[in-house]
């Protein structure tokens, strides 16, 4: 069973839910894409816990239980606020952080926007800063654009009304999420079985959720305001674990020689076969392993 989630006040009564399952250990912050919520994490949360983490798993502002945006605004900024509230809620000086999709690029932002909260980053995909001018210069083609993988990304940032309005039932919702664990082809076929969808896609059964969740896209087809420019422009200079799933049609272009210039301090990217997008539920031990080997040297003092 998941972890139960609990509410935390991080800000002027704003709260995000937050599955913890100890209060004690080397804090870890882990975050989650869409189309997930922290349920992503269900089975890297235990062992990670037995590991010697004091891990926490939170849904963004909007997403799952926590309570939508105060001011409107889903930005990477926005998604900083919230988790550094947290990080004093809990009493966390210096976090290790884990993201995914969405959250990966979160995590950069937080990485690069508070560099003495954020001590080392985990990312489970090819996210990376966007440095065009630096990859050109080491001779790195720009990436190709993918319209057949893509296309949601337009009617999600550019039609979102009219999306969740077509989007009419619960039953409708979800499968519509079920969709990216399923034929759009971001995992091997049959990584998700039907219980695990019923799971996976339920927060999403909420109108207000799924129209919630086009937020991020709006943001990044430029239809709706930021709080804040973006810290996505630079290298992150934490050292930093990447691990991507082979098997998925989202994957960019010289992904290998791209990190290393985003990540100065990178180990990897280790590729891992039989996986796709969704490295936390597909390869759970994978991850948890790598993430306790990666901060060996934090558990030990």
């Amino acid at each position: 069973m998941p972890v139960a989630p609990t509410l935390v006040t991080v800000r002027q009564g704003h709260r995000l839910a937050i599955r913890r399952p100890r209060t004690d250990g080397v804090p870890l912050l882990l975050l989650h894409g869409f189309p997930c919520t922290s349920l992503i994490w269900s089975h890297t949360l235990g062992p990670l816990a037995e590991a010697g983490f004091d891990v926490v798993a939170p849904d963004l502002r909007g997403y799952g239980d926590s309570d939508f945006a105060p001011d409107a605004f889903y930005d990477f900024a926005a998604f900083d606020s919230d988790l550094v509230g947290l990080f004093d809620a809990l009493g966390w000086d210096r976090v290790v952080v884990a993201g995914h999709d969405l959250g990966a690029m979160v995590a950069i932002d937080l990485a690069n926007r508070h560099p003495d909260r954020v001590d080392r980053l985990v990312i489970l995909d090819d996210s990376m800063p966007d440095l065009p001018d630096a990859f050109a210069a080491a001779g790195i083609p720009p990436g190709r654009p993918k319209p057949a993988v893509y296309d949601y990304q337009r009617r999600q940032g550019r039609h979102a009304d009219e999306l969740v309005a077509e989007l009419n039932t619960p039953e409708r919702r979800q499968r519509y999420i079920a969709e990216f664990f399923g034929h759009r082809m971001w995992c091997p076929p049959d990584a998700f079985d039907e219980a695990d969808l019923a799971l996976l896609t339920e927060p999403y059964a909420d109108a207000d959720r799924l129209r919630a969740s086009f937020a991020d896209y709006e943001v990044v087809m430029g239809t709706r305001p930021l709080s804040s420019p973006e810290l996505i422009d630079r290298p992150v200079r934490q050292p930093t674990l990447m691990l991507i799933g082979r098997d998925q049609v989202t994957l960019g272009e010289h992904i290998e020689e791209r990190s290393a210039i985003a990540f100065p301090e990178v180990v990897g990217p280790f590729w891992v076969s039989g996986a796709g997008h969704f490295l936390p539920w597909e390869k759970p031990t994978v991850v948890h392993r790598a993430i306790r080997s990666f901060c060996g040297d934090l558990l030990v003092s």
